[in-house]
């Protein structure tokens, strides 16, 4: 059978860090090269960055394939080159086939027109006829869930209308190729729901192909039986859904809980750590965390001093071992026996990054002990409204702003 996607040895190279200075002529930058060659090499390779390097991946028709990997992996820039956002620096696509794409929040769309308007807009693009489209439209609507707005300029829409049209029009107006990038995350668990049940009927029932990138497991489990593996920019892994998802976590664990039986719990003899959780604002297990993600840090300490003024500290460090932030909490008398704290860490502030969290303990003001990488999480994009943005640094809470 002859693939509907074929990818040969691409690659995609960025340029990072250029700072924009005085202007060079191009006098200046012939005499620079040849008095100084082996500097401008140096120059121009450390401003380079590989997302993808070497990447060969052959898909069939039908076929349901997951994307996964850490935050960085080259995941979305695979995705942009598929949908002919970006061009490849090294290699070649072949695709045969229409290709509906959904990244980002107002995909394809017109902020200036309706959301009908922009059905039309996309099925165009798609290469549909008008007649095609009107016959599809009630039911792209319907789906949708935004029949009162369908009028109404999509600039007026919230992240999650233009997501729930967006992915609605791409899955109704029969592409061959389906492209659903991390951009479910914005709507409601119901709507996610009904997003993987459509697109498992897409590919059982109309038999096209999909290609979802999630980090999600549960969601690329439910609905792929192959999942490929990208690490760095490389294939690390291609194999079915199971097995690759098994390897990742192995290798990317999450700590979202740990605990400890009182004899072996870190410390001292004042104080010890028994147990540090991150749970929802309502107290139930969390197993996915994005940056519109409100959750708790829930800690348990057993004291053994009487009558002790403590204080318990949470440092949230990010992926590159920088100090996102500090929390402490009040500093009070503690009789002997267990004591139960919760920090809570309110929604747009963290970044997509992974971070590790260490606690610590003071005694009137002493350290009395802190433990590294006591959890460990990814914090994946959210309902910002700006998620075609990269947000650099260690977080970027959303702060109200007042313009005139």
């Amino acid at each position: 059978m002859q693939p509907i996607i074929e990818i040969k040895n691409l690659a995609k190279k960025y340029k990072i860090g250029a700072r924009k200075e005085r202007y060079i002529t191009l006098r200046d930058g012939l005499v620079n090269f040849f008095l100084h060659p082996l500097a401008a090499i140096k120059a121009m390779k450390k401003n380079e960055f590989w997302a993808l390097k070497g990447v060969d991946i052959s898909i069939n028709q039908g076929e349901a394939v997951g994307i996964i990997g850490a935050n960085g992996a080259g995941k979305s820039t695979l995705l942009k080159i598929l949908s002919r956002i970006t061009p490849p620096t090294e290699g070649e696509v072949r695709i045969s086939g229409r290709v509906s794409s959904l990244l980002e929040v107002g995909t394809g769309f017109n902020s200036e027109l309706t959301g009908r308007e922009n059905i039309y807009l996309n099925g165009a693009i798609l290469g549909m006829g008008k007649k095609e489209i009107e016959t599809k439209m009630e039911n792209i609507i319907e789906f949708s869930g935004v029949g009162k707005f369908i009028d109404t300029a999509i600039k007026y829409y919230s992240s999650g209308m233009s997501v729930r049209l967006a992915f609605s029009i791409a899955a109704h107006l029969d592409p061959d190729i389906l492209i659903v990038d991390e951009v479910l995350a914005v709507g409601d668990a119901d709507f996610q729901k009904k997003c993987l049940g459509k697109m498992d009927e897409v590919v059982k029932k109309s038999g096209r192909t999909i290609i979802f990138v999630s980090h999600n497991m549960d969601a690329i489990e439910s609905l792929c039986d192959r999942v490929v593996w990208l690490k760095e920019g490389k294939v690390a892994g291609d194999g079915s859904a199971d097995e690759m998802i098994e390897k990742y976590l192995g290798e990317n664990r999450n700590f979202l809980e740990k605990k400890w039986g009182e004899k072996d719990a870190p410390g001292n003899e004042k104080v010890k750590l028994l147990k540090a959780e991150i749970i929802s604002e309502n107290g139930s297990p969390l197993s996915y965390i994005s940056t519109a993600t409100a959750f708790k840090i829930r800690l348990e300490f057993m004291n053994y001093a009487e009558n002790i003024d403590l204080s318990f500290h949470v440092r949230f460090f990010s992926e590159d071992n920088i100090i996102a932030f500090n929390s402490v909490s009040p500093q009070k008398r503690y009789s002997p026996g267990l004591i139960e704290a919760a920090c809570e860490i309110p929604a747009n502030l963290l970044n997509t990054k992974k971070y590790q969290v260490a606690v610590a303990a003071r005694a009137d003001y002493s350290p009395l002990f802190q433990i590294p990488e006591v959890l460990v999480f990814d914090v994946n994009e959210g309902e910002t409204g700006t998620m075609s943005l990269k947000f650099p640094g260690a977080v970027r809470p959303k702060l109200k702003w007042e313009v005139e």
